[in-house]
């Protein structure tokens, strides 16, 4: 365990009321820092190991195989980092309020969908360096201080570590979520050598008989027992699958081009969440403020349009950058082949004429993994066409001038209701 503390002085040991006062001022610290929380938790993940070597052994990992890779040091703390005595549990606040409606872009298929973790900068270094600041002023007071920062980069179980430290309870989506703030933030952990008190974990799992986030998952990738079929998840499907999605599964990722947010957007517990304070998360502040591509409002056919130089540039300092310009074409692909109206109109038509000329000039551009969902993309929109061609000849046949009458209800100016359960929870927008 690396140890940054280089104090001139020596100091005595920790008492036990010191450890305590000194516990106290951690979480104080963190909170001057920025951290929305902190939880102090020990090293006993005993009660979680069974669980997750269960669900590796059920392949529910998919290709991530670096999930296996470790063996029991994601579960066992001091198998990772030796010495490991109290683990720092530190929260986030991710959710930028200002940025525009996640739901009218969810609802809006010619929008591109992107997780609102993304919009902003990269949270791994800047998480990771926060940790760092607060593991400095540890050391300031304490003698022979030894850590490691962790930021979603190492074999950690960071979920139960914030659960056994209070920051929340696991969720039937498996993700941490706070009574009193949602589920929209970052995890980190600081593994030190100290012995400090422990806080109390969250023994109630909160959802009580509530399956809104089951329900309403696109792909049903959210087993009942809590537990993700990461092989069904659309973040895995855009994020961490390198090759060939599915066929079956790519009409239900509808516009998500880079994660997916569902699962979060019906939580009740979500209408608690608090707007981040992070300024390199909010998408008010565009990765390139010459071009002002902010990502919470683009649509499918203008990301088509980026070539990998503007890929690279736009999304420099974006975790989006990290699965590469194909991936990402794939992504939008399969997302501009789901485009679908409710309505046949010469509008509708124009529309998927050009969006199928759109993804024939990438054909033979990229790799044959693109060409395949490019392919796809272009005959289901074709299947569409035809439909429409066909609906609106019948029109004309049988209901002349309809459309010349007929009124379009703009379906944003209504409240937007989730695809299947009753209702979204989020605060107000700012």
């Amino acid at each position: 365990m690396p140890n940054q503390n280089t104090p001139s002085t020596a100091k005595p040991p920790l008492s036990p009321k010191s450890r305590t006062g000194l516990s106290q001022r951690i979480k104080q610290w963190g909170k001057e820092l920025g951290f929305a929380d902190i939880g102090i938790t020990d090293t006993d993940l005993s009660k979680y190991e069974a669980d997750y070597f269960n669900w590796i052994g059920q392949n529910f990992h998919g290709e991530m195989e670096y999930m296996a890779r470790h063996g029991t040091k994601r579960t066992r703390p001091n198998e990772l980092e030796p010495g490991t005595q109290s683990i720092i549990s530190a929260r986030l606040n991710y959710l930028d309020l200002g940025s525009e409606s996640a739901i009218e872009q969810l609802h809006n298929p010619e929008q591109a969908y992107i997780s609102r973790y993304a919009l902003g900068k990269d949270y791994h270094k800047l998480l990771r360096k926060r940790l760092q600041l607060l593991a400095e002023k540890i050391a300031e007071e304490v003698e022979d201080f030894h850590y490691r920062a962790f930021s979603d980069s190492a074999p950690v179980l960071e979920r139960p570590l914030a659960q056994k430290a209070g920051l929340g309870f696991i969720g039937k989506n498996s993700l941490i979520i706070h009574p009193r703030a949602g589920s929209w933030f970052f995890l980190g952990e600081l593994y030190t050598n100290l012995d400090l008190p422990v806080d109390a974990p969250f023994e109630k799992q909160g959802c009580g008989p509530c399956t809104a986030c089951i329900q309403e998952c696109p792909t049903q990738a959210i087993l009942n027992n809590a537990v993700i079929d990461a092989r069904r998840c659309i973040s895995y499907l855009t994020i961490e699958l390198k090759g060939s999605i599915p066929e079956e599964l790519r009409p239900l990722m509808g516009n998500r081009i880079y994660g997916c947010d569902d699962c979060q957007l019906v939580c009740p517990w979500n209408k608690f969440t608090e707007d981040t304070e992070e300024s390199a998360f909010k998408a008010s502040n565009p990765l390139d403020k010459h071009q002002g591509n902010q990502l919470d409002n683009q649509s499918l056919l203008d990301l088509w349009q980026w070539d990998e130089a503007t890929f690279l540039k736009t999304l420099e300092g974006s975790p989006i950058r990290r699965i590469g310009y194909a991936q990402w074409t794939r992504n939008l692909a399969v997302s501009l082949g789901n485009i679908e109206f409710s309505q046949s109109s010469i509008h509708s038509k124009e529309l998927f004429r050009q969006i199928i000329i759109a993804l024939q000039s990438k054909l033979n551009q990229i790799n044959e993994l693109v060409d395949e969902h490019i392919l796809w993309a272009v005959e289901q929109l074709q299947s569409r066409l035809e439909g429409l061609a066909m609906d609106l000849e019948e029109s004309e046949l049988t209901r002349p001038g309809d459309f010349e009458f007929e009124q379009t209800v703009n379906p944003l100016i209504k409240e937007i209701k989730p695809f299947i359960v009753r209702k979204y929870y989020l605060p107000k927008q700012k």
